[in-house]
């Protein structure tokens, strides 16, 4: 509503169709906001009122307040709806445009129909939105459509288009590259960081944490920790964590403002950022050598720990092949297609094998002001199951029986060797050479 004063959703299912109207116009002079909402039922091969949720009267005075106060009638709303056909979706038409200084605060991006890009719409003005130790202006997701819609949701379920582009949405804690989770408890909840390298945002000099909420994004790049001290630290370094739980207040609110764009300023949040920021540094100071370290890694290119492809008719994520790279498939990809070349009644990929994930364990504020028992690191790797034969897992299984064994016997103390020729006594010398090597 910041762009426009007037807004008309329309929206189809299966058995239903609706028309909500928020409108400043028609709200103008009135001391209570109104929202005309219409809803249709299908009744064999017709839409009608649908008496249930309110009577035909009202229906055909809010469907009035619509003809009257936004610039459709009964046959634009008509049109609306047939472009549909018989699949779900939703249209949301926005006009009365905020306007920046002489012209709309909106700019529509126009290419020729010959370039194969991305038909964009930016905020005019290209602001970017004042963060604390942030020295770069390329933070694309602040004033471009596409680049915000892209990682809006943490799991993409729909297809969105801008300006008839098919915007290509991404899992940003699946797309990063040296990922690592950390899991840990605050106040008595759970709470789970994905972090991981992007080479794009290192280029653009950006970095922090992407906060959702219910799976929708609230707040994106925030530093915290060292990165709020200095730009380069944590340069490139992005992490993911939805705070569902954790911004769900005892009384039954929410640590979430309404403009859906930041949260409260609660002891919930402090604690949150203050994990954050300790889980950051961490991650920061055991992959500093190997990420952006010396004038040599300058012109490295960090790619994904693996890449992801959406299906367009059944909108499951499927994880390519090594050396298979989603930006060279087509936009309408399918699941039959290569390099899947599967089927889309096969269940989505779920587990991501090589990842390291790191839990640590701690209760801020809990019962016992400090932290629990269980305040240690534990270092897991999971391994993709599907891929691996029967005999394999029967394999993994007893080596890991065998490896529970040898837990529970003391190891060697192991002396550092010196450098240098080998020792080697002179009754060794009188007996056949043999193949040594050395355990430990």
């Amino acid at each position: 509503m910041r762009i426009g004063k007037d807004a008309v959703v329309f929206t189809q299912t299966a058995e239903s169709r609706t028309i909500a109207f928020l409108s400043r116009s028609f709200n103008e002079d009135k001391e209570e906001v109104d929202i005309p909402v219409i809803t249709y039922r299908c009744k064999g091969k017709w839409m009608d009122f649908d008496l249930e949720v309110h009577t035909r009267g009202e229906a055909e005075s809010r469907l009035q307040a619509v003809k009257q106060f936004s610039p459709f009638n009964e046959y634009s709303i008509g049109s609306k709806f047939a472009a549909f056909g018989n699949q779900p979706g939703t249209v949301i038409c926005i006009y009365n445009l905020d306007r920046w200084g002489s012209n709309y605060s909106l700019e529509w991006e126009t290419i020729d129909s010959e370039q194969k890009r991305k038909r964009d719409i930016w905020i005019r003005s290209r602001r970017v939105r004042m963060r604390m130790a942030q020295m770069t202006t390329k933070v694309p997701l602040d004033y471009s459509l596409h680049s915000y819609l892209e990682v809006m949701f943490l799991e993409p379920r729909m297809k969105i288009y801008v300006q008839g582009t098919l915007v290509k949405t991404r899992r940003l804690h699946k797309s990063l590259s040296n990922t690592r989770v950390f899991k840990g408890m605050l106040m008595g909840k759970k709470v789970e960081l994905t972090l991981g390298f992007n080479q794009a945002e290192r280029e653009n000099g950006n970095c922090g944490i992407f906060l959702y909420w219910h799976g929708r994004l609230i707040e994106a790049y925030r530093r915290v920790g060292a990165m709020l001290h200095t730009a380069d630290v944590g340069r490139g370094v992005i992490g993911v964590i939805d705070v569902t739980d954790i911004m769900r207040l005892g009384d039954g609110g929410v640590g979430v403002l309404n403009n859906k764009q930041g949260f409260q300023d609660i002891e919930e949040y402090v604690k949150l950022i203050e994990w954050l920021g300790t889980q950051a540094d961490q991650y920061w100071d055991e992959h500093y050598d190997r990420l952006l370290v010396g004038k040599k890694d300058e012109n490295a290119v960090y790619t994904p720990d693996f890449s992801w492809v959406q299906c367009n008719r059944c909108l499951k994520w499927r994880m390519l092949e090594a050396g298979a790279n989603e930006k060279d498939l087509p936009d309408d990809w399918f699941c039959y297609m290569p390099p899947f070349r599967g089927s889309c009644m096969q269940p989505e990929s779920e587990m991501e094998p090589g990842v390291v994930t790191v839990a640590a364990t701690r209760n801020y504020g809990g019962a016992n002001g400090g932290s629990n028992e269980k305040d240690e690191m534990e270092m897991s790797t999971t391994a993709c199951n599907s891929t691996l034969s029967s005999k394999e897992q029967s394999d993994a299984s007893l080596e890991s029986d065998d490896n529970a064994k040898s837990k529970q016997i003391k190891p060697p103390i192991l002396r550092r060797l010196k450098r240098g020729p080998v020792q080697v006594s002179k009754s060794r010398q009188q007996q056949p050479m043999k193949k040594l090597c050395r355990s430990g």
